[in-house]
């Protein structure tokens, strides 16, 4: 027989950003419900780069990607790739994606998330100090690598995005990022800084503080799988095996398994998955002092405590399909080419990100219900963008009144 619990606001879904969201909606006296059939932060949450980009405004679909879409999507060592077995699924997303990858859309969603990244660093900063865990961020900035000229050139469209909407960036020369990064062999094109950036020297130690800020304010965990969403005026009833959760409000933040619940509140969300992926190396001394993203080859390598993380490129398709050796290959290749001497990697992680053909989250109510609350979609800035989406959430939770502009582009609705 399913235990029944009742409670004023169940968050469905304990990664970064439901974790973010049940802390806020805690200290603003909340009773709060964290739901999560996982321990707490241990997927995408977890096998992230680890970076917190304030700078990533710049989307997915976006003309540069269009025009070599072909190439990439052929090559099955490219940084962007396709399961062609789950071709007939992606169909109707990709249409969706070339769409917002054509110039017009492309700037219209680098504006939303702009205005979204703006206050990203110093809400980390405040949420961090809240939890406790200030020591885990690290603000040595972010270096994107040009190997070669021909990178540099490449990346003139997205400099100049970016330095529309104010973005702190340098162009650095191949003498200066080797000053800036003496590990790194010497590259030819040069470098992008990224000086204001900040990245987690430990994810899933930053996670377990983030749960602990939030039941310490109040908030109960449940570990329970969610399968069934039913809403009327007065509130949200959520079922599961062996669970049922009656709620005032619910707040769907399940990343790239939210798509069902929004369904069964009524909104058709085009949801797609990114399969991520990252390698773990050991080291006894750190090889960088910052996140480090060689452009052409589409991954970060950050250092963490004890070890350098390698993770990133793009791969669609579905999130039953066994994990594709020839994506970690690639990545073990792709950071030998900077450290020859690595040893074996210590871990190897396959994860699933929630991504939206537009590059924007979904943030805020439900067309069908208010009393059920969307916060997912974030794609590859979830990290990033947690705790503005909980500051988000919570205004709407308390009826705040939310700057129209803001929350328009985020909407259910748009879609």
């Amino acid at each position: 027989m399913a235990s029944s619990n009742s409670v004023e606001v169940a968050v469905v879904g304990a990664g970064v950003v439901g974790l973010a969201t049940a802390l806020q909606l805690a200290a603003e006296g909340r009773e709060v419900m964290l739901v999560d059939p996982n321990e707490p932060g241990s997927g995408a949450s977890f096998g992230n780069a680890g970076t917190l980009a304030e700078y990533a405004c710049l989307p997915v679909g976006n003309p540069g990607v269009l025009r070599a879409l072909p190439k990439l999507l052929f090559d099955a060592d490219s940084p962007f790739s396709l399961r062609w077995t789950a071709l007939f699924h992606l169909a109707p997303w990709l249409i969706r994606f070339v769409r917002q990858s054509l110039p017009a859309a492309t700037h219209a969603n680098a504006v939303a998330m702009a205005g979204l990244l703006a206050d990203a660093l110093p809400a980390w900063e405040e949420m961090a100090a809240e939890a406790g865990a200030g020591d885990l961020l690290r603000r040595n900035g972010c270096l994107y690598l040009y190997r070669r000229p021909g990178d540099l050139a490449r990346g003139a469209s997205s400099r100049s995005l970016r330095a529309e909407f104010g973005v702190d960036q340098a162009l650095l020369n191949p003498r200066e990022v080797a000053d800036l990064e003496p590990g790194l062999p010497a590259v030819e094109g040069g470098g992008l800084f990224f000086p204001q950036s900040m990245n987690l020297t430990d994810p899933r130690t930053m996670m377990a503080r983030l749960l602990g800020a939030a039941t310490a304010k109040g908030a109960v965990l449940r570990r329970g799988e969610i399968n069934g969403l039913s809403a009327d005026a007065e509130g949200v009833t959520l079922s599961g095996p062996g669970l049922s959760v009656r709620a005032k409000k619910v707040v769907i933040a399940a990343g790239a398994f939210s798509r069902p619940l929004a369904a069964q509140a009524g909104d058709g969300i085009p949801l797609e998955t990114e399969r991520g992926y990252h390698l773990e190396f050991p080291t006894s001394a750190p090889l960088l002092t910052r996140p480090v993203c060689p452009v052409d080859l589409g991954f970060y390598m950050t250092p963490m405590d004890g070890r350098l993380r390698v993770a990133g490129t793009v791969e669609l398709g579905r999130q039953a399909s066994p994990p594709n050796p020839r994506r970690l290959a690639l990545l073990d290749r792709g950071v030998r080419q900077f450290f020859p001497a690595l040893g074996q990697p210590s871990s190897k992680w396959l994860g699933f990100r929630p991504s939206l053909p537009d590059s924007r989250p979904v943030i805020g109510p439900s067309r069908g219900n208010p009393n059920v609350i969307y916060a997912f979609g974030h794609g590859h800035l979830g990290l990033t963008l947690a705790p503005i989406t909980a500051r988000m959430v919570a205004d709407v939770v308390a009826g705040r009144r939310l700057n129209s502009e803001r929350l328009a582009p985020f909407s259910a609705g748009r879609f």
